[in-house]
């Protein structure tokens, strides 16, 4: 592929990932109360890797192209975020800033990563709308070739961001557990507002 199609596209995605959205309120949530940051990152990279693959593999145009199957995804998608963001608000009184969990509690908040970025029907969609737009069918590659290296790409630079908030909140704002508190309750508010508007704007039109 062109290297300046590869340089425009990374670009554009990182203004898109540095916008505080689901996976931001995730990893922050998830950090502050304990997690490690690499767990939770890994959830994410493997979420959106499994959408890259749906996209790759052309699946994703049939599913946004039937109109019940993207709302049965939408419902779940937001109806996920609601329940984590509730139960991040109501967990907020017990954080403890350590790394020390468990084998299970890891396990935990990777699966919880992975539905997070792997339910999100926006996810689809972008990928969608956003991954042909720097692809071409002259190109030596294979479309699919090309949309799942530009998936991999985005991934990445997913991978960069969110290790970075999730350390800078591990590390700072772990030593301040009263920010840290508020914080975590506006990441729990983020998400169920965020699935709220998922259903809202999904169902009631």
């Amino acid at each position: 592929m062109p290297l300046h199609s590869v340089l425009a596209f990374w670009v554009v995605i990182t203004i898109l990932i540095s916008i505080p959205g689901p996976d931001w309120a995730f990893v922050l949530g998830a950090t502050l109360r304990g997690a490690p940051v690499v767990s939770a990152v890994a959830g994410l990279a493997v979420g959106y890797l499994g959408i890259t693959m749906v996209v790759a593999g052309g699946v994703g145009a049939i599913v946004t192209s039937v109109p019940a199957v993207l709302g049965i995804l939408t419902f779940i998608g937001g109806a996920y975020l609601i329940w984590l963001g509730i139960s991040s608000w109501m967990k907020t009184s017990t954080i403890q800033f350590s790394n020390e969990l468990s084998l299970n509690g890891k396990r935990r908040t990777f699966l919880k990563g992975v539905g997070v970025s792997g339910l999100n029907p926006k996810g689809l969609l972008v990928f969608l709308a956003l991954l042909p737009q720097f692809t071409s069918k002259s190109n030596a590659w294979p479309v699919a070739g090309q949309l799942m290296f530009l998936g991999l790409v985005f991934t990445a630079t997913c991978v960069a961001i969110y290790s970075c908030l999730g350390v800078f909140a591990s590390r700072v704002l772990s030593a301040k557990p009263r920010v840290a508190s508020v914080v975590t309750r506006f990441a729990g508010f983020a998400m169920v507002t965020i699935g709220t508007l998922l259903l809202v704007e999904r169902f009631i039109k």
